[in-house]
């Protein structure tokens, strides 16, 4: 079977920990960059801004927001084509059709989509990504859960929706939760999890994940230093602590990751 992953920045991509696990993967299994989708359509450019680099030589680059599509393989040697875009500012049909279109094209039967939400979950705690997936086949062989979120919702889910439901492509989706109140970028614990999980179900043996558990460690402390400076933040970091611990990591379930994505939802309403 030939498996797609695929992420976006944007919405669905709290603390860039979906978007950043993409790129670990195209770098660490050797992604070959085979096509991209131009942004011309569908993005605004005063939302995504394409950006100036300097190249290895030292000169001035133009680089422009475009989903990009790398081939790649898995442990076995089961083909992987790896995914990362911008959430589109228009046009979400017509790009959809575009990415599915170069799934069929590359022979994909399994799409694996990959997003972070902001949570109300302690930054101390391991993080819980859940795995959800329609069809009930794909729901045994991964551990899945029956996704049961209503409400508005970002490109990631309507590519699921539209590839699984329209093209009959098997679908798998991933979530982490993301601390709230350190929603900066990057969020190297939930890339981590979102890693490791990715991993799991693909059989990807050996990634290099020493630097980033590092890396995620240094941030859990850097919080940590920041939160015993604030008796306040300090007293919530502990009651969110409590409330994992009793009910046993909520942030696993279906239910619960849905509650805290409408949580989400009503923050952002609000701002």
């Amino acid at each position: 079977m030939s498996t797609a992953v695929a992420a976006f920045t944007g919405w669905n991509d709290a603390g860039s920990a979906a978007s950043d696990a993409l790129t670990f993967l195209v770098d660490n299994l050797g992604g070959e960059l085979v096509e991209s989708i131009s942004p011309e359509e569908y993005c605004d450019f005063q939302v995504n801004r394409p950006q100036v680099r300097l190249d290895s030589a030292g000169r001035r680059r133009l680089i422009w927001p475009t989903t990009d599509f790398w081939t790649a393989e898995s442990s076995s040697g089961e083909p992987l084509m790896l995914i990362r875009g911008v959430e589109p500012s228009f046009r979400w049909r017509a790009f959809t059709e575009e990415v599915i279109e170069r799934l069929t094209d590359w022979g994909i039967d399994r799409l694996v989509v990959v997003g972070a939400l902001l949570a109300d979950v302690p930054h101390s705690r391991p993080i819980s990504v859940q795995v959800s997936a329609d069809k009930a086949a794909a729901r045994r062989r991964f551990g899945a859960e029956k996704p049961t979120y209503e409400g508005p919702t970002g490109i990631v889910s309507v590519l699921e929706q539209t590839a699984g439901k329209t093209y009959g492509i098997q679908t798998v989706a991933l979530w982490a939760p993301v601390p709230h109140y350190i929603a900066s970028s990057p969020s190297p614990k939930a890339e981590l999890a979102l890693i490791t999980k990715l991993a799991e179900i693909l059989a990807l043996e050996g990634l290099p994940t020493a630097e980033l558990a590092d890396e995620a460690d240094s941030w859990a402390r850097g919080v940590d230093s920041l939160a015993a400076s604030d008796p306040e933040i300090a007293g919530y970091i502990a009651s969110l602590e409590a409330a994992n611990d009793a009910l046993d990591s909520p942030a696993a379930t279906g239910e619960a990751i849905a509650k805290e994505f409408e949580r989400y939802l009503r923050r952002r309403g609000r701002g």
